[in-house]
């Protein structure tokens, strides 16, 4: 059967498109410009459903949006507070909730919810508006934004669950859950994993209960019972994550893991831990004596900004350096708080510096 011959209207954009493409390693950013068109281009090429390029185009839409909000606060550390949507303001974690934010502002972070009621409205109410974000996921029922952050421009719509997830995970420092139903165990669940498998840079996980409850506890409880003695996760996966139902448990969580540990990246196939203040050479020796499990060569040396690593506001921060097997993350956390107490007696940080 002889072949249909090309759309002439197609075949003028695939040529206009490659002249564009060709002219984009030249700017700022090119190379990634160039391959976003370049699988657009392919894509106009290939019979795909009208279904799939509305898919394709909305959730380009949501992310737009979303970067244009986050950009210019891009530097500042921001906690998001998950919960559900159906607690009542009489609630005793509605009140939790929102003493939680407050004291996260007092500490110069911005706090970020699902901008519904409930637990959300609750972290709104406590922050206020100009220290809030709020990412609506647009739903049939249940979803409108709340009055703390309705008509805000740091309020932002998104259609699709994954993309709306996308930036919780990728704009938070830290992550509080409170009690709610399928959707915050299903942010629950979803954060743990990517912290579990390295997709998202550590962060402090706390899990908030109103005192004397067993939400938490419970669910804790089956995930020792069940997923850990059944061999489906490492027993070093509960580093992961902190329960309380003490709010000032929460905060050391959130306070303590940024005593002296600034970020992380990857360079090359080395993890670089970006610190506040340099360790001792006898610090950085006890780390090698209790953490030499998770590394697969070598060893963990303190190091300055590594040629390849772009510069930026973290340059003059100095660094560990390992090659970390990528595995074992619930040990990852337990480094990490070791780090945080050997820099148990420097000062306070003061939030929110740059990240």
């Amino acid at each position: 059967m002889a072949q249909s011959a090309p759309d002439p209207a197609l075949k003028s954009l695939q040529t206009q498109l490659t002249a564009l493409i060709d002219q984009l390693p030249t700017l700022q950013h090119g190379k990634w410009i160039q391959r976003a068109l370049s699988v657009l281009l392919r894509l106009a090429g290939e019979e795909i459903d009208r279904l799939d390029w509305k898919i394709l185009t909305a959730s380009i839409q949501d992310m737009d949006r979303a970067f244009q909000v986050f950009y210019p606060y891009r530097h500042v550390r921001k906690v998001t507070i998950f919960g559900s949507a159906r607690i009542t303001p009489d609630a005793p974690e509605y009140k939790l909730a929102s003493e939680f934010a407050r004291y996260l502002v007092q500490q110069g972070f911005m706090v970020m919810t699902g901008a519904g009621s409930g637990i959300m409205e609750a972290g709104h109410e406590g922050a206020g508006p100009e220290m809030s974000f709020g990412l609506n996921i647009q739903l049939p029922f249940e979803q409108g934004a709340n009055s703390f952050i309705q008509g805000d421009p740091k309020l932002i719509d998104f259609k699709y669950f994954f993309t709306r997830k996308l930036f919780f995970l990728r704009e938070s420092d830290a992550i509080a859950l409170f009690p709610g139903g399928f959707g915050t165990q299903d942010e629950a669940f979803e954060c743990l994993t990517l912290c579990q498998t390295g997709r998202s840079g550590p962060v402090p996980l706390v899990l908030i209960d109103k005192p004397g409850g067993n939400y938490w506890q419970d669910w804790d409880a089956y995930v020792r019972n069940h997923l850990i003695q059944g061999g489906l996760v490492s027993p070093e996966d509960t580093s992961l994550y902190t329960v309380t139902d003490d709010l000032n448990v929460a905060y050391e969580a959130i306070d303590s893991f940024y005593r002296l540990y600034h970020s992380s990246r990857y360079v090359g196939d080395r993890l670089v831990i970006r610190l506040k203040s340099e360790l001792s050479d006898d610090q950085v020796e006890q780390l090698n004596e209790n953490f030499s499990d998770i590394l697969v060569k070598g060893r963990i040396e303190k190091s300055k900004a590594l040629p390849q690593e772009t510069p930026d506001e973290t340059t003059d921060l100095p660094r560990l350096i390992l090659y970390f097997n990528q595995r074992d993350s619930g040990r990852l956390y337990q480094l990490l708080a070791t780090i945080s107490q050997m820099g148990a007696s420097s000062p306070a940080a003061t939030h929110p510096e740059l990240k």
